[in-house]
């Protein structure tokens, strides 16, 4: 396998990829990159970490897989599923490499002496439970997922409040000019909001392209993520839509990867990842809280609100994990199960179909015009320091 940065595509969709630049050697040192993680400051996680690290949550990562054997993640990934069933496998450059960066944000340990190499995730000590729902960009089986498993977003999302998720991460979605609602990923939302699982999704990458409404992040119940940058602005990728909850990083955010580089990315997908590991902070300070005290909580206590407390670009601000944590100690939990279409939630609920015909459920968040799944490859950081894979024959 080439140990060479990938040139002109990201990592999920190729109409909107970046190139690499290579840094030098001298930039090698792992120091460099927990410096880069500006979230972690941003995120006022040093003060959340006084209560909690996110002990005995799960958090369920539905993406392309997860590399449990990364020395971020290893010990922090419990068994999974994969609803797709074929494709590129570990070893194989097109595997995990979108999953493997969400789970490290969320729980990623760092490694090294006192863990201070690497990446730290927002909850470190949280558990990341995989759930395959789509292929990377370059798997050559991407075309015949397509066509064959049409409901694996839908079945990975009740898969996972079936075993154990407390909170689900759906940093993928479609926003293409075609995208609709679909009754069966409406439904496994509602299930897993009524077992109480959070379910917090990416707002989508269509900012620059229309803004068209994405799903899953538009359905009832869900926590939508847009993306800032590390001084609290508006990415100009991140969709500006009605359902926008909160903000978080999405702008030059440190990811791993299983080739054991890391690399700085962009998308609303790192942003919902960043929310996805606040809410396991918070349940794991107050257990019992129901998806709708959670979204509550992120909404109430977000930090930079903008003008009118709320608005379709930010949400109602940065989220806030420490200052939710605080403000949860006052709260009752309510152990209710989250009904369809509540008046809990924020917004209006999905749009109507404007077409009846096949299901885009799993094909959509592999179309080019996709954005909540897309967290782009722009820089490589570091190489690590394990004993690199044998090369590819040629």
């Amino acid at each position: 396998m080439s140990r060479r940065a990938p040139r002109g595509r990201g990592l999920l969709v190729a109409t909107l990829a970046a190139g690499l630049a290579l840094l030098p050697s001298t930039a090698a040192h792992a120091d460099g990159i927990r410096a880069k993680q500006w979230a972690l400051e941003a995120m006022h996680t040093t003060e959340a970490w006084r209560t909690t690290k996110g002990a005995g949550i799960t958090v369920a990562v539905l993406d392309t897989g997860v590399d449990d054997e990364h020395p971020d993640l290893a010990g922090n990934v419990l068994d999974g599923k994969d609803m797709v069933g074929f494709g590129a496998g570990r070893g194989d450059r097109p595997w995990a490499r979108h999953g493997t960066a969400m789970a490290g944000i969320i729980a990623g340990h760092g490694h090294g002496s006192g863990n201070d190499d690497g990446v730290m995730g927002i909850a470190p000590e949280a558990k990341i439970l995989p759930v395959r729902v789509i292929l990377e960009d370059g798997d050559s089986a991407r075309s015949k997922a397509r066509n064959t498993r049409g409901n694996a977003l839908a079945e990975g999302i009740r898969w996972a409040a079936d075993h154990g998720a407390d909170v689900i991460n759906l940093s993928l979605g479609d926003d293409s000019k075609s995208a609709h609602p679909e009754p069966a990923e409406d439904a496994a939302v509602q299930y897993a909001l009524k077992k109480g699982a959070a379910v917090i999704a990416s707002a989508g990458n269509g900012g620059e392209k229309g803004d068209h409404i994405s799903y899953p992040a538009a359905y009832p119940g869900v926590i939508a993520a847009t993306a800032v940058d590390r001084y609290g602005t508006r990415a100009s990728f991140s969709t500006r839509r009605w359902y926008a909850t909160v903000s978080a990083p999405g702008v030059d955010v440190v990811i791993a990867d299983p080739d054991r580089k890391y690399y700085e990315g962009w998308g609303t997908s790192a942003a919902s990842a960043f929310v996805s590991g606040a809410v396991a902070l918070i349940k794991a300070a107050h257990p019992g809280l129901s998806p709708a005290q959670i979204k509550d909580l992120l909404e109430d206590t977000a930090r930079n609100a903008p003008s009118g407390g709320r608005d379709d670009s930010l949400g109602y601000g940065f989220v806030d994990p420490a200052a939710a944590i605080k403000a949860a100690a006052g709260l009752k939990p309510e152990n209710l199960r989250a009904a369809a279409n509540s008046d809990q939630y924020f917004g209006k609920g999905p749009d109507t179909a404007e077409d009846d015909g096949p299901s885009t459920a799993w094909a959509g968040p592999l179309a080019g015009s996709v954005g909540g799944v897309l967290l782009v490859v722009a820089t490589i950081l570091w190489r690590g320091s394990r004993r690199p894979r044998q090369p590819d024959t040629p």
